[in-house]
């Protein structure tokens, strides 16, 4: 996680330079800099959550040794068949299933688990966050900004359209988005240091 933070600051500074330095480029290099700031803050999000899921697969535990939302990945095929099947054999055998393998080791599933939907708002990152076990409690005061002040705007420049910030604006807007970014990083950790994944007894 630490590589994986470590070149993305790397990135962004270059355009936070740029950005600062004022003059008719400032303004190009801040538009480009909004739209890889928000692309770093959801490829950050997606690979730290799927580093810590491949962490917790790899610990051997059980099915009953993980909270819920782990064994949600290794079992969401079956649940699934409980929504989607309206005849009662599929649902008998997908109980059945969850069931017996409680006391198997799990297997999550890692493909394609974290999902951006390509628009990581603070709703989506509030899913994934809960999905890894991870309280998105302290990060609520900060979900406007997430909204606002970065995804609307990436998606503005995304679609051509006039982008309502000066270059001066553009470091407290790094400094913010990189100190959820860090945030999200550090709970992930102290989630594996702690074992916050296995159920307590």
């Amino acid at each position: 996680m630490d590589q994986e933070l470590s070149w993305r600051i790397k990135e962004i500074s270059t355009f936070r330079v740029e950005s600062a330095k004022g003059g008719q480029k400032s303004k190009a290099f801040t538009r480009a800099g909004v739209a890889l700031l928000y692309a770093h803050w959801e490829g950050f999000v997606k690979r730290s959550a799927e580093l810590y899921l491949e962490y917790v697969s790899n610990r051997g535990l059980k099915y009953e040794e993980l909270t819920t939302c782990f064994v949600l990945f290794g079992l969401k095929g079956k649940l699934n068949t409980l929504v989607d099947s309206r005849k009662s054999a599929p649902n008998i055998e997908a109980i059945e299933f969850i069931r017996s393998s409680l006391g198997e080791v799990a297997a999550l599933k890692l493909a394609g688990a974290v999902n951006t939907e390509s628009n990581l708002s603070s709703s989506v990152f509030e899913n994934i966050a809960n999905s890894v076990g991870v309280s998105t409690a302290p990060y609520k005061t900060k979900f406007n900004l997430i909204d606002s002040s970065l995804v609307d705007r990436r998606n503005k420049i995304a679609h051509g359209e006039y982008l309502d910030l000066k270059s001066g604006d553009f470091g407290p807007l790094v400094d913010e988005v990189l100190n959820l970014m860090r945030s999200f990083k550090n709970d992930l950790l102290n989630a594996a240091a702690t074992e916050a994944y296995k159920k307590t007894a």
